[in-house]
């Protein structure tokens, strides 16, 4: 056999094997039998095969995968034919990396200069901010920084921020221990910290509309970070969990106050003396996340979220976030009343109630 033939043998070899490989891990997702995320994660370390699947198809464009596919299916075929979810993505024009969504979502950030650890990408009136410090994406001192850095950036500017991970493997570990013991407690340390905690609070009370898109581990202030979001919606595999308590620690970024407003106070006094983890089906149910969707319908179904509310009046969005939450009903049925004079004298009132007479589509303005 020449060398050229060989060559040729070879090649056609890997390609098939290739091919097969993602045919089998489409189907095991399309069976439910394991998340798009465990079943990449196994191949790369059960397999040994680097990239795994879904991140090579999502590499080479979802598109070209499909020809592929129908090719070897004429040639090789039906067990090569292409897989459903592959057609669905195609179709949906989730392509992979060159469009920035395919089994996996990617970064497209705007640009220019960025910041260390969080991209930011915008879409019209919708900002993504991505966790970029894989695989852990910890909330070092700089991850921090940045975070409060994009916020005052887009904060109120936009009409809603999604926060995402750049990686399949984490949404955020949590706080960078290691990082925030070198800087002094009473000084450094403490002004960082109650940065973060102006930055998240402010979330909390802007025009803007949050939503946390997890897609795997959220611990101690990665899961922070998520509950100062308005929304959190999480992939199938994500899990939740406050572990400050194994390192002889509390939370520090409101994890002992917003856990307890979403989940109950039973539940979160179990998950912050506990330290375990819960899933995000468990999550779902005791009221910490809003939504689980499948690990590859995570990004689109947070962008869905996004863009809905990006619709909302502003203001009355603002006034909405300000005044709920509040612990004495009537401290808050005043401070309510408040809000509602403020939303019911503004523009967007008026826009909104002449829309809704006319039969059209409301055009807020933030004023």
């Amino acid at each position: 056999m020449s060398t050229a033939t060989s060559d040729a043998t070879a090649h056609s070899l890997v390609e098939r094997m290739g091919l097969k490989t993602l045919v089998e891990s489409c189907l095991v997702l399309e069976e439910g039998v394991a998340a798009a995320k465990d079943i990449e994660i196994g191949m790369m370390m059960g397999a040994g095969i680097l990239p795994g699947p879904f991140s090579r198809a999502d590499e080479a464009g979802l598109d070209t995968i499909l020809e592929r596919l129908e090719r070897a299916e004429r040639e090789w075929g039906p067990a090569f034919e292409p897989p459903i979810v592959l057609r669905r993505h195609v179709a949906q024009g989730r392509l992979g990396r060159k469009t920035g969504q395919g089994f996996f979502p990617y970064p497209q950030p705007d640009a220019g200069d960025q910041r260390e650890t969080v991209l930011l990408e915008t879409r019209g009136d919708i900002a993504i901010a991505w966790l970029n410090r894989p695989p852990a994406n910890p909330l070092s001192p700089q991850a921090v920084r940045d975070l409060i850095s994009v916020w005052d950036e887009v904060g109120g500017r936009v009409r809603a921020l999604v926060i995402a991970s750049s990686n399949i493997f984490t949404f955020s570990a949590g706080a960078d221990i290691k990082e925030f013991t070198k800087m002094t407690p009473d000084a450094e340390g403490a002004d960082l910290v109650e940065s973060a905690r102006r930055f998240m609070r402010g979330m909390e009370q802007s025009s803007t509309a949050t939503i946390a898109a997890v897609n795997s581990i959220a611990f101690g202030g990665g899961c922070e970070l998520a509950m100062a979001c308005d929304f959190r919606v999480a992939a199938e595999s994500a899990t939740f969990g406050q572990p400050e308590i194994n390192l002889g620690i509390i939370p520090g970024f409101g994890g002992t106050q917003r856990l307890p407003r979403l989940v109950g106070e039973s539940k979160a006094l179990e998950m912050n003396l506990g330290g375990d983890p819960i899933d995000a089906y468990e999550a779902h149910r005791v009221g910490l996340v809003n939504q689980v969707v499948p690990d590859h319908e995570l990004f689109d179904t947070a962008l869905a979220w996004a863009r809905r509310l990006s619709e909302k009046a502003p203001i009355a969005v603002e006034e909405i976030k300000r005044r709920s939450h509040r612990p004495d009903l009537d401290e808050g049925l005043a401070t309510e009343a408040e809000g509602f004079a403020r939303a019911f004298g503004s523009e967007d009132a008026k826009e909104g109630i002449s829309a809704f007479l006319g039969k059209r589509r409301a055009d807020f303005k933030g004023r």
